[in-house]
């Protein structure tokens, strides 16, 4: 067997770090290697570095590609370069609480985004809240030497997530009964195909409850449309439920929960990607099949449509 060639420099915002194995295959379904997932990283950088700011990552490495054992892991790993901001915080996101404390990797540029990847880090998963300064009680200012802490959450996340015998057409459907019950709390959604089995709905929100309150605002959502679409929608846990239905998981708010990035790779047989669509998409899919994407359809969405997270939807898609 031939040896590995010698790990390679690169540079990108004056950051230079060494990428390694490029020519290792980490799709076998399609020969995708490790050098072109980091070349997609970093083409779609600047539309998914907007989704990871200031919040805390946890990856999904998988060191010899997707048909290997993979694991999650929060920790920023020994070596991690001095330039990368760690910051220890409870696993579940609420100061006081007697949950682990964990060295959360904040991954802000382009530089510290290859970083995660050269390490196998096919998948990026980050919480509904961000890392910021909470004021002190009199509301003037930050107290010196404030450390940053977890914020509420400014977005809430629906995952549609399909059971057996249902599918994208199904998901889409309720997203849209979804969509018109945000409406009329003043509340916009956006979908994104999840890049596994099902569609993701983000709302903005202005940051003025808490995760608990946040996930509670999500399960009463998911009940309501549960009972609108009986025979289609379950909101419980049970996983025996689930067949024929669509599952309106509400628990992704928990501070303590993550839910893949978008433009996220996913590490399924197909490479895959937890990518944003237009709302036209959604409400086509009885008549066009939707898909999930693949790297190079994003890109291509990328260039003619940018980044449908920032800003408004394109009238003309």
């Amino acid at each position: 067997m031939a040896p590995d060639p010698a790990p390679l420099t690169v540079s990108f915002g004056g950051r230079t770090l060494k990428v390694s194995s490029l020519d290792k295959v980490l799709y076998p379904s399609t020969g995708m290697t490790k050098g072109e997932v980091i070349d997609y990283y970093v083409r779609v950088a600047d539309a998914m570095l907007r989704q990871l700011r200031g919040r805390p990552v946890t990856r999904v490495r998988f060191p010899h590609g997707v048909g290997a054992p993979s694991f999650f892991e929060k920790n920023a790993p020994a070596g991690t370069p001095d330039w990368i901001p760690v910051l220890a915080m409870p696993a579940d996101g609420v100061f006081g609480s007697p949950s682990t404390i964990v060295r959360w990797p904040m991954i802000g540029e382009i530089a510290a985004l290859v970083w995660a990847v050269n390490l196998g880090g096919i998948e990026l998963h980050t919480p509904q809240w961000r890392v910021g300064f909470k004021p002190p009680a009199d509301g003037v200012g930050t107290e010196p030497g404030a450390a940053p802490r977890p914020m509420n959450p400014d977005r809430l996340v629906i995952d549609l997530d399909p059971g057996p015998g249902c599918g994208l057409v199904e998901c889409a459907a309720i997203a849209l009964a979804i969509r018109e019950r945000l409406a009329g709390l003043g509340v916009s959604a956006r979908p994104v195909t999840s890049g596994s089995k099902g569609l993701h709905l983000y709302a903005d929100l202005p940051g003025d409850f808490d995760a608990a309150t946040t996930s509670a605002i999500a399960r009463d959502l998911a009940k309501a449309v549960a009972v609108r679409f009986p025979k289609l929608v379950v909101w419980e846990m049970a996983k025996d439920k689930r067949k024929g239905k669509v599952f309106v998981d509400w628990s992704q708010n928990a501070s303590a929960k993550t839910t893949v990035t978008p433009y996220s790779l996913r590490g399924r047989d197909q490479p895959t990607v937890a990518a944003p669509r237009t709302w036209r998409e959604i409400e086509e899919t009885e008549t066009v099949d939707l898909q999930q994407l693949g790297p190079a359809e994003v890109l291509a969405r990328l260039e003619s449509l940018g980044d449908l997270l920032d800003g408004d939807e394109p009238d003309s898609t």
